[in-house]
């Protein structure tokens, strides 16, 4: 993953550790004011949130423990690896697009990052500017001509 992909995972473990997490205490706790624990919906909604909470930071925490940060600015390669900010000019109707492709974790297609695992990342591995690439998408063939590869 690149070095910002890394540093949102870092982010969001923060946010749940010391926000979500005292957040949900506080649920806890309020819901055990109220009495009997045997039939409060809350307690129970509380105590929910918490094993669910609890997991999605253990599960963080080891994607991170085995992540391998990859700085696109050191890459220096005409060629397009990960970590590469493309453009790209859709040969039917000449838009100009720009991605990066990054890891799963960091994907936000809206924003210009682009999944590895994507159809059109798989096809622009390896190929370099000015090279025609044909992707396969759910409407049809698309063709793309590269106009721009650089690491940022």
């Amino acid at each position: 993953m690149t070095l910002k992909g890394y540093q949102k995972l870092q982010e969001k473990i923060r946010y749940l550790k010391n926000v979500e997490r005292p957040q949900i205490i506080e649920s806890i706790a309020s819901a055990m004011s109220m009495g009997d624990l045997s039939e409060n919906a809350e307690y129970d909604a509380a105590k929910n949130k918490q094993g669910l909470t609890e997991a999605n930071i253990l599960y963080l925490e080891d994607k991170l423990s085995k992540a391998e940060v990859i700085d696109p600015s050191k890459i220096n390669s005409k060629s397009i690896k990960f970590g590469a900010t493309i453009e790209l000019l859709d040969e039917e109707t000449n838009a100009i697009s720009k991605f990066q492709i990054v890891g799963s974790d960091e994907a936000d297609i809206k924003n210009g990052f682009l999944p590895i695992t994507s159809p059109i990342a798989k096809a622009l591995i390896g190929r370099e500017e000015g090279n025609s690439i044909e992707v396969n998408t759910p409407n049809g063939l698309k063709y793309y001509e590269i106009v721009r590869v650089s690491y940022l």
